[in-house]
């Protein structure tokens, strides 16, 4: 009876010492190649852990796909069998498309107008209460890189008149508005379909940032780049509210302090690599048109609609609009 009393506490030991090693073990699914020259979420991320681990926690990168597609990676989370992922916005718009704010053409002029409009509005307060119902907590917004213009692999787009015969590739329904709107068409197409989609012409380009196709490895075939300036890329923090709860104090405040690292260090990144990144596309091949403001103000003009178009319900749409008016 002795020994069985003994092995049970034994037993209890190790749970308990494995709770505890478990509990600051960080895991972090990452979005893009773990590279600092050309992705800001993986800056977000390298910073972010960096941090962690001077906290003394454990910290382990997951890499791109390794833990499944945007659903299985935000089921992981709210289970809290991952502790953190770099997720799209698209993850957080089903529990609440309020979010789809940030996704709206135009609607920032910088990062900076972004985190102020961001605050005033007590936009992570307002989503939070919505995830938490399915366990999961938004951190921060990481910027994949500078503004998104138009990428296409023959046609160089100065005006969406040049848009009118290319079919672009689209991310959602929000997208092919847009599109629309322009006098053009648009289809969605998976992220991994996108470079057989471009050489096979099945698509003629699509809308990113300007890194994305050095990064990808696509200027054998991206050919073209207009700085539009439409919309900022952007990846969710999203975290297991289970494990961010969990958290001891000293943890949780240095949990809190990289995220503050993480979003300074990933911002003077895109300070950089907003002008270095149009030339590293003209040196690996790739055609820039830089747009002038009045050219730039013909898109802005001719997306209106989609702010019309259903992706969120009116009176958020003006809410957004008015914030971001505010905090310019």
């Amino acid at each position: 009876m002795k020994t069985l009393k003994l092995k049970a506490l034994t037993l209890a030991s190790l749970l308990v010492m494995t709770s505890a090693v478990s509990a600051t073990e960080v895991k972090i699914a990452l979005d893009s190649k773990p590279d600092l020259a050309t992705s800001g979420s993986y800056n977000w991320a390298y910073a972010f852990g960096s941090e962690l681990k001077k906290s003394g926690m454990d910290v382990r990168e997951l890499p791109r796909g390794s833990v499944g597609n945007e659903a299985e990676k935000f089921d992981q989370v709210s289970t809290g069998l991952l502790e953190v992922s770099l997720s799209d916005v698209r993850s957080i718009a089903q529990v609440d498309p309020f979010i789809y704010g940030v996704r709206l053409p135009y609607i920032f002029d910088s990062i900076a107008h972004m985190d102020r409009t961001l605050e005033a509005g007590k936009v992570f307060d307002r989503v939070n209460k919505s995830l938490a119902k399915q366990d999961v907590l938004l951190l921060s917004l990481a910027p994949l890189g500078p503004s998104s213009g138009v990428i296409t692999t023959k046609q160089a787009v100065r005006s969406p008149e040049d848009m009118s015969s290319l079919r672009m590739r689209a991310l959602d329904d929000a997208q092919i508005s847009m599109y629309k709107a322009w006098g053009s068409a648009g289809t969605i197409v998976p992220w991994g379909e996108v470079p057989a989609g471009l050489q096979t012409g099945v698509i003629d380009g699509y809308l990113n940032s300007p890194l994305i196709p050095i990064m990808f490895g696509q200027t054998d075939f991206v050919k073209n780049f207009s700085d539009a300036r439409v919309i900022w890329p952007l990846r969710a923090v999203l975290v297991s509210k289970d494990w961010y709860e969990d958290l001891s104090q000293d943890e949780r405040t240095a949990v809190d302090k990289a995220v503050k690292t993480a979003d300074a260090a990933t911002r003077a990144w895109l300070d950089g690599i907003s002008v270095s990144g149009l030339k590293s596309l003209e040196e690996n091949g790739v055609t820039v048109q830089r747009l002038t403001d009045a050219e730039r103000a013909v898109f802005r003009k001719m997306s209106k609609p989609v702010y019309d178009s259903g992706l969120m319900p009116s009176e958020d749409v003006k809410l957004w609009s008015d914030l971001s008016d505010s905090n310019r």
